[in-house]
């Protein structure tokens, strides 16, 4: 996926998180937060620069995209919201969680790579979801190609509902 599908996500589920009659900053707080979160299992494209193999459990879309691997992280971050006195930290874990989930999920609909490690670790299996209707995005440079670019586009309108119903205005209180 080229990203613009886990933005999608991560607005949307800071659109759901802030209470109603949230103040912008908060409301904006918690998109670009979720935003974070649904893109971070992509930082394993690091694995390339450090010569680990796309194929190895540390390789891009391996332990980085599992579910064990999101349902960890909403773990602590709902222990330090915990810990630090926030309000609900058990609904934020579980948004963080579904959030950075929803990343190895959506990449396995895609039409290329090597599949998924979703249940790693208890396996190094990679998998396909049995619909593949999302164009694979093309890495690095080869991005910024006429490919990418379609590749883009179609990304962005196959995740206009979440688009649009993120950012669609809605009243809110005054920043605090």
């Amino acid at each position: 996926m080229a990203s613009f599908g886990h933005i999608a996500v991560g607005l949307a589920a800071g659109r759901l998180y802030a209470d109603r009659g949230a103040s912008t900053r908060t409301l904006a707080t918690a998109m670009m937060g979720f935003c974070i979160w649904s893109v971070l299992p992509d930082a394993d494209v690091v694995a390339f620069a450090l010569g680990i193999p796309y194929h190895a459990p540390f390789g891009h879309r391996g332990a980085s995209h599992s579910l064990a691997v999101a349902a960890a992280c909403g773990a602590l971050v709902g222990l330090g919201a915990r810990l630090a006195g926030r309000p609900r930290p058990l609904r934020l874990a579980l948004f963080v969680a579904v959030v950075m989930g929803s990343h190895g999920l959506l990449d396995s609909m895609t039409t290329g790579g090597l599949g998924i490690a979703l249940l790693w670790p208890a396996s190094d299996a990679r998998f396909f979801a049995p619909w593949r209707p999302i164009p694979v995005a093309p890495i690095g440079a080869a991005f910024l190609s006429p490919r990418g670019l379609t590749v883009a586009l179609t990304e962005v309108a196959q995740f206009a509902p979440l688009w649009i119903w993120a950012l669609w205005p809605r009243r809110l209180s005054r920043s605090r």
